[in-house]
């Protein structure tokens, strides 16, 4: 079986205009702050930060996010991503009243050994972890942009 997975997920920012929401995804040094599952971020060039990430499974995942398009006037970002995983990611925002639905879409090939040796026994606790991990992401973002 395949190590590749797309995820989905649509997260509601009911009181959150669509500018600051872009602002807050593209901050990617910010992510620790909310996002508690994102453990740390280092910056390694201008458009590329490398981020540490674990959520309830065991394991860490570490993956370069490097920027490929950032665009406020389409509510539209992509990095793509490397390291344990490979891929991209993209955000597209679409204001909605006060608020903003963001849609992310994730499609990665799982490059850690461990990932790619337990896929078939573990992928259903691997899309588990990421579920949580987005509702966590989602939760903590909701509530940093009502802080600010």
């Amino acid at each position: 079986m395949s190590a590749d997975y797309r995820f989905r997920s649509t997260w509601w920012l009911p009181s959150a205009p669509a500018d600051r929401v872009f602002d807050a995804l593209v901050d990617l040094e910010s992510y620790p702050r909310w996002w508690p599952d994102v453990r740390s971020v280092r910056r390694l060039d201008q458009d590329t930060a490398e981020l540490v990430c674990r959520s309830r499974l065991p394991y860490r995942i570490v993956i370069a996010m490097h920027r490929e398009r950032q665009d406020l006037v389409a509510g539209h970002v992509r990095v793509g991503l490397s390291g344990d995983l490979e891929g991209f990611l993209t955000g597209d925002l679409q204001p909605v009243g006060a608020g903003t639905r963001l849609v992310i879409t994730q499609q990665v090939r799982a490059r850690k050994p461990l990932l790619r040796k337990l896929n078939v026994v573990a992928r259903p606790f691997f899309r588990a972890n990421h579920e949580w991990m987005m509702r966590r992401g989602h939760r903590g973002l909701a509530a940093y942009l009502a802080r600010r």
